[in-house]
């Protein structure tokens, strides 16, 4: 059995006056209430770099037993850039038009105005697609059990959405289903399945987003629902 390792806390991480708290919450706040979705993007070009930090940022996400069960592959080359587009319009007018959506499915996507067409794909200076590992391989090729796996992976690509954001580049979680069609295309071992294919670069110059309210604190709150009583 490994030995533990530990390291102290205090060499990565300080705790801040409660005033310095709340000021430093609400500025988060106030950026990422302002994030959306997009479906207008412009061909404007995005620097590697900042795709790069985005990743870096989502690959400090927690994850079960540390097994970091993600890879990230990113996108740029036209080519590809279109046979991705190509395979998810395919997927999708089956979802949209072939019946694999049932009415009310259909029916909860009306509002925000969405079909099969996804040009985005091709206009976007990059793609990243995440694939989750559902087991990793050591060295020799033997496999070693990944834990936690989607929740590990979600929490990941929350925080590359924020990052994204956070530079003022937009992005949406695009999961045309199925899709197989990008391990294929970009090749990925059989241990990776895709996760979210994600576009990201800068909105169009008229970009829209359909007119839609999030959730009052009030209406996803909930303080001490349980009652001593009943634990007893």
């Amino acid at each position: 059995m490994s030995s533990k390792r530990y390291t102290p806390i205090s060499l990565n991480f300080q705790t801040k006056p409660e005033s310095e708290m709340l000021q430093q919450a609400t500025s988060f706040y106030e950026v990422m209430k302002n994030r959306r979705s997009v479906r207008f993007f412009s061909d404007r070009p995005v620097p590697r770099k900042c795709v790069e930090l985005a990743i870096q940022t989502a690959s400090t996400a927690p994850s079960g037993a540390h097994r970091q069960p993600w890879t990230w592959v990113v996108i740029d080359d036209p080519a590809v850039k279109r046979q991705i587009r190509e395979a998810a319009e395919a997927e999708e007018k089956k979802s949209y038009e072939g019946g694999r959506m049932p009415p009310e499915w259909l029916e909860a996507l009306a509002p925000l105005g969405t079909d099969w067409h996804k040009p985005y794909l091709e206009t976007v200076p990059y793609l990243v697609v995440c694939f989750r590992q559902n087991y990793g391989l050591d060295p020799n090729g033997k496999q070693v059990t990944h834990y936690y796996v989607h929740e590990s992976v979600g929490i990941a690509c929350g925080l590359f959405i924020s990052a994204i954001h956070m530079m003022g580049l937009a992005t949406l979680t695009h999961t045309p289903s199925p899709m197989n069609f990008l391990s294929k295309i970009l090749n990925r071992p059989e241990n990776e399945k895709p996760y979210i294919l994600f576009p990201v670069g800068y909105p169009a110059d008229d970009a829209t987003v359909p007119d839609i309210r999030r959730k009052e604190l009030e209406e996803v709150i909930q303080w001490n629902t349980g009652s001593a009583k009943a634990a007893e």
